[in-house]
């Protein structure tokens, strides 16, 4: 039962959501801690920003054809199938939910999980830190155009306040730590515990803030113990289909089973500490609540499944360490 022991900080999501249900942010505190949801996304993209290494990642591109197959199941293939599960009844998945499996779907790919699972079934880890670094980089600009095109309509503006809001509360801090890091880069490799700290802190902020204004708008009335369980198997589906085709992709390009391996679980993830923080940018206060919620149940769903498929893997490997061809 351990591989199916629940992820702590996805406990700490959930207990979170639990304290915003029993006791909501309203009024002058609500405000307080929009400022202070404002002011914590900017830090956390600057920090982003400073540990992402542009330089591994445009050293890795020796290996384009895996980064750029990478990318088009991040980028492509996940919002294709996005699309078409919006294409269920209102019944099955309500608009409100099926534009949260959009989101979620052009998200960018997580990077420790990608690189753990990656390095957990004896993968190509060089490839995986390359690929899961230009993944985030391509998804500050990437995930905010395609909420665009495919999410105007749920309260996802493209006017010009939304394009700025954007570029000063995702783009400019982002670009802001990628130069500080030649100054601050060794700094924060040294302090990455307390730093993980604030990251994982931020986010359970950002997470009681959206979920306050879900309850102070009335939407989780509109949210039973049923739909939950079809969000859960819609996500399931959506990881099995893009796990499915990753894999058939890797294998019909040739790739060597290393780079299989890194295609399968680069190629799957979304990233929630991206995800959450993007969603407070690019949608209203009274959406972000249910926006971000396929987001929280597919991250806890791709740590189970990957974990699972991670240890296959390493089983397959020969005692030398050596992968035994597929």
């Amino acid at each position: 039962m351990s591989r199916f022991r629940l992820d702590p900080f996805v406990l700490a999501l959930l207990a979170t959501v639990g304290v915003a249900t029993l006791l909501p942010a309203s009024g002058e505190v609500a405000a307080g801690f929009g400022t202070a949801t404002t002011v914590a996304v900017g830090v956390l993209f600057f920090l982003y920003g400073a540990r992402l290494s542009t330089e591994e990642a445009l050293d890795g591109l020796r290996h384009w054809r895996l980064h750029a197959v990478v990318l088009a199941a991040t980028f492509v293939l996940f919002p294709l199938f996005g699309l078409a599960l919006c294409l269920l009844p209102a019944s099955v998945l309500p608009p409100e939910l099926a534009a949260g499996v959009l989101f979620l779907a052009v998200l960018p790919s997580t990077v420790q999980s990608s690189i753990a699972f990656t390095s957990i079934a004896r993968g190509n880890v060089a490839a995986a830190i390359c690929a899961a670094s230009l993944s985030n980089l391509a998804g500050v600009v990437l995930t905010p155009l395609l909420v665009a095109l495919l999410l105007a309509g749920d309260g996802a503006g493209v006017d010009g306040s939304a394009v700025l809001g954007i570029v000063l509360r995702l783009l400019a801090p982002f670009v802001a730590g990628q130069l500080a890091r030649r100054w601050i880069g060794g700094w924060i490799t040294r302090k990455s515990a307390p730093l993980k700290l604030f990251d994982r802190g931020s986010i359970l902020l950002v997470v009681y803030t959206a979920f306050s204004a879900g309850m102070t708008e009335g939407i989780w009335h509109r949210l039973d113990a049923g739909r939950l369980a079809v969000l859960v198997a819609v996500c399931g589906v959506l990881l099995a289909a893009v796990l499915a085709a990753t894999g058939w992709s890797a294998k019909l390009l040739g790739f060597a089973r290393a780079d299989r391996i890194t295609l399968v679980f680069c190629g799957s993830k979304k990233s929630l500490a991206s995800g959450l923080p993007m969603a407070t940018v690019l949608f209203g206060p009274a959406q972000v609540g249910l926006i971000v919620l396929p987001l929280m149940l597919f991250h806890q769903v791709q740590l189970i499944v990957c974990a699972t498929l991670a240890r296959r893997y390493a089983r397959d490997a020969s005692p030398a360490g050596d992968l035994v061809p597929a």
